[in-house]
């Protein structure tokens, strides 16, 4: 079985030091932390009104981030432009409004074919690898192929609510979507509700998975845990 990267989101720690306007937690330093931890990536993903990560972390995140910085947002204009200046090494699309308080559907890759190609030209005559935010439909999948991005991310959140009700098939749609990307030549990434107690079973009933995006559950469980201890459990479970 492929080894799967683990990139972590730290959204929730911008949120946490935005409460009280000051730099506690050091974002910066807390991204440098989990590198050395072990993970293998850090995922933002900036929203207009930056209620969590702001434009600026994005920017001062490209010089301390030494594995790699995946930036996840709605390809608006100030998006593309702030991707660009910064070059991480993975861009995802995510087709989530302004106002959505996390993601919460996939692109219609056949309706917005047009856009995304444009859109992933751009990124990828930078050298920035792109991914786009589907569900688990094959249809979805082809639509993406068909854009020239590099990897596709499954959006998990039906998953998880499934297998926390005790449905040991609801990775089943995730297997299919996993060997259609495969056949497309696409990598596979994965994110959204995924956590300690549902990861291994993802992962060992999805095949071709490169990468895994975890926030919100990941630091929930660091209230307890500690990011060292729970970063190293994901790890042990990814593999």
């Amino acid at each position: 079985m492929s080894r799967t990267r683990l990139s972590v989101n730290i959204n929730k720690i911008a949120t946490l030091r935005n409460a009280r306007g000051g730099n506690l937690p050091d974002l910066l330093k807390t991204a440098a932390d989990i590198e050395a931890f072990g993970a293998d990536g850090i995922t933002i993903h900036p929203r207009p009104d930056e209620r969590h990560i702001r434009y600026q972390d994005a920017r001062d995140l490209r010089k301390v981030v030494s594995t790699e910085l995946n930036i996840e947002g709605n390809p608006i204009p100030a998006f593309i432009d702030l991707v660009l200046k910064v070059g991480p090494e993975q861009v995802t699309l995510v087709p989530d409004a302004r106002d959505a308080i996390t993601s919460n559907a996939g692109w219609d890759t056949l309706e917005h074919r047009e856009f995304l190609r444009e859109v992933i030209r751009r990124f990828k005559s930078r050298g920035i690898r792109t991914s786009i935010f589907v569900d688990p439909d094959p249809r979805m999948i082809q639509g993406a192929a068909e854009t020239g991005t590099d990897r596709v991310e499954l959006y998990t959140e039906s998953y998880a609510r499934s297998f926390a009700a005790g449905d040991l098939e609801a990775a089943k749609p995730f297997a299919v979507a996993a060997e259609a990307a495969f056949e497309c030549g696409l990598g596979l990434n994965a994110g959204h509700d995924l956590n300690l107690e549902n990861i291994a079973h993802f992962k060992k009933s999805v095949p071709h998975l490169e990468e895994v995006s975890i926030g919100h559950a990941l630091i929930c469980e660091s209230l307890y845990m500690g990011l060292e201890n729970v970063i190293s459990m994901y790890k042990h479970r990814l593999r």
